[in-house]
C-alpha cells in the first residue's frame, strides 16, 4: 500500500468529536483521495496538502489589504463570511477560510489563545459524554483526530472557553456552516497560523458586521 493511500485511508475514518462533526454525507460522496494532492513534512506525522482548485477562491489562504481598527496581531474570526484575518503591521491580513458549527461561539466578546498543540490528543466534553457514554474519553494526537495537525485553545480570563481553532480531515466543510461549535481550518492552514501566533493573542469574533459583546 502506497504511503498516500495509507495517509488517504486514515483521513477518511469518521471523527468523534463536536470539534469537528461530519456534515452532510453527499458533501464528500465523491472519491476523496481527490481532495489530496501529496504532504507537507511535519513531526510526528507529515500534514496531508489539499488541492486548493477545489476551494472557492475566497477560502484560500492569501494576503489581502485590511482596513480594520484591530491592531497587528490580533486574529479576527468573520463568522458570516467563514474566514479568519490575522492582522499584519502594513495594513493587509493572512487571510484563511474555515468552517464553522451552526451554534458558533457561544461565549461573547474577547477570546485569547492561552495554549497550543502540536498533533493535540482530544477527550471529549461532559456534555458530549452525557449525550453519548459510548465515546472514548481521549484518543491520541494523529491523522484521525477531531483536532487535525494543530489547535489553538481559546480562553477568557482562565476559563477555558471549550471552543478551538484546529486543522479538519474534512477539507469539503471548509466554507460551510455544520453541527459543530469550533472553527476548523485546513491542515496546512492551520499550521501557518499556529507559527504566526503566540500564546497571548487576541481572538475577535465577528458577526453581523459586528463583534458579539
Amino acid at each position: 500500500m502506497s504511503t498516500r493511500r495509507l495517509i488517504l485511508g486514515l483521513l477518511l475514518i469518521a471523527p468523534l468529536a463536536a470539534c469537528n462533526a461530519r456534515g452532510p454525507v453527499n458533501v464528500a460522496a465523491d472519491d476523496d483521495s481527490a481532495w489530496y494532492t501529496g504532504t507537507m513534512p511535519d513531526k510526528p506525522f507529515d500534514v496531508p496538502i489539499v488541492d486548493k482548485s477545489r476551494l472557492d477562491p475566497k477560502y484560500r489562504r492569501q494576503i489581502v489589504r485590511y482596513t480594520g481598527p484591530e491592531k497587528p496581531g490580533t486574529i479576527v474570526v468573520d463568522i458570516d463570511n467563514r474566514q479568519i484575518a490575522l492582522v499584519q503591521e502594513d495594513g493587509t491580513a493572512v487571510q484563511y477560510g474555515v468552517g464553522v458549527g451552526k451554534a458558533g461561539f457561544s461565549w461573547k466578546g474577547e477570546a485569547r489563545i492561552a495554549r497550543k498543540g502540536v498533533w493535540p490528543d482530544w477527550s471529549p466534553t461532559t456534555t458530549m459524554v452525557s449525550l453519548n457514554p459510548d465515546l472514548p474519553r481521549t484518543r491520541k494526537g494523529g491523522l484521525d483526530n477531531p483536532l487535525g495537525a494543530r489547535a489553538l485553545y481559546l480562553y477568557q480570563g482562565n476559563r477555558d472557553t471549550l471552543f478551538r481553532i484546529h486543522g479538519t480531515n474534512e477539507p469539503w466543510s471548509i466554507g460551510e456552516q455544520l453541527s459543530s461549535g469550533c472553527v476548523r481550518m485546513l491542515n496546512e492552514d492551520i499550521v501557518d497560523l499556529y507559527e504566526r501566533v503566540p500564546v497571548g493573542t487576541q481572538v475577535l469574533v465577528k458577526r453581523n458586521g459586528k463583534y458579539r459583546v
